[in-house]
C-alpha cells in the first residue's frame, strides 16, 4: 500500500502520507514539509520507497520515517535529547532536531565515515544552523549508542539488531521511548516500540513486520554483497 503515498514533490508526498494515516500530528507535518527529502535522497526522493545511499546503506521509505516521528512525537518536545542510530543520510536526524527545538539536542551515530560526511553535507544544504549546537553527527558503533549525552528521551534505530542492545536500553531515559527493528538479516524482522517508565520498568510492543539492513560492524557492512 506504500505506493499510494508517492508524491511529485515534497509537499505532495507529505500530504499523501497524512491522508494515508501514517501521521496525524501537526508538528510532524510541519517538520516533514520543512525538511525536503530531496536534500538527502538524490534518487526518487518523493517515491515512498527505501533508496540506496551508498556503502550498502539505505534511506528508509518515507512512510517509515513518518510513522517513527508520529510515535516519537511526545518524546521529541522542546529541550529533549534524542539519539538516531544508523543516521545514514541525516534526514531523520534533521527532522528530530526541529522537533526538539532550539534547546534540544539530537545525536546521529553512523559508523562509516563516508556516510558521516554525506549526512553533514546534506544537512548543510538548507539546515546548516542546526549543526552549530542542536545536531551532532558522530562516527561510531551504533550498537554502543553515545553515552556522552545520555539519557535520551527518544532513541531511533535505523538498522535491525539481533535483539535490543543493553547499551541502548541503558541510555534510554526514564519516561523515554525507543523504536528499533529486531531480527536477523533476510529473516522475519519486527519493529519494536520499547518504553521505559519513570521507575525504569520496560515494556515492549511489537508494531509490525519490517525489512531493514542489519545493525552490524563497519567491516561486515562494507563487505556485504561484495
Amino acid at each position: 500500500m506504500a505506493w499510494r503515498s508517492h508524491g511529485e514533490s515534497n509537499a505532495s508526498l507529505v500530504e499523501n502520507l497524512r491522508r494515508n494515516g501514517l501521521f496525524k500530528d501537526e508538528r510532524v507535518k510541519v517538520t516533514m514539509l520543512r525538511v525536503d527529502r530531496a536534500d538527502f535522497c538524490p534518487r526518487n526522493p518523493y517515491l515512498d520507497n527505501p533508496e540506496p545511499i551508498g556503502c550498502n546503506a539505505t534511506i528508509s521509505a518515507p512512510h517509515m520515517h513518518a510513522a517513527a516521528l508520529e510515535r516519537l512525537k511526545d518524546y521529541l518536545m522542546e529541550g529533549d535529547r534524542a539519539l538516531d542510530i544508523g543516521s545514514g543520510s541525516g534526514y531523520l536526524t534533521t527532522c528530530m532536531a526541529y522537533m526538539v527545538g532550539a534547546s534540544g539536542k539530537v545525536v546521529g551515530v553512523e559508523h562509516i565515515k563516508q556516510l558521516v560526511d554525506l549526512s553533514i553535507s546534506n544537512i548543510k544544504k538548507n539546515h546548516a544552523n542546526l549543526l552549530e549546537e542542536r545536531v551532532l553527527i558522530v562516527e561510531g558503533d551504533g550498537r554502543k549508542g553515545f553515552p556522552q549525552y545520555a539519557p535520551y528521551k527518544a532513541i531511533h534505530v535505523g538498522a535491525a539488531a539481533p535483539n535490543v542492545p543493553d547499551e541502548l536500553l541503558n541510555q534510554l531515559a526514564p519516561g523515554g521511548r525507543m523504536l528499533i527493528p529486531v531480527g536477523a538479516a533476510h529473516s522475519d524482522q519486527r519493529f519494536l516500540q520499547v518504553d521505559k517508565d519513570s521507575k525504569g520498568k520496560v515494556t515492549v510492543n511489537d508494531l509490525m513486520g519490517v525489512i531493514y539492513v542489519p545493525l552490524t560492524n563497519k567491516e561486515n557492512q562494507i563487505g556485504r554483497n561484495q
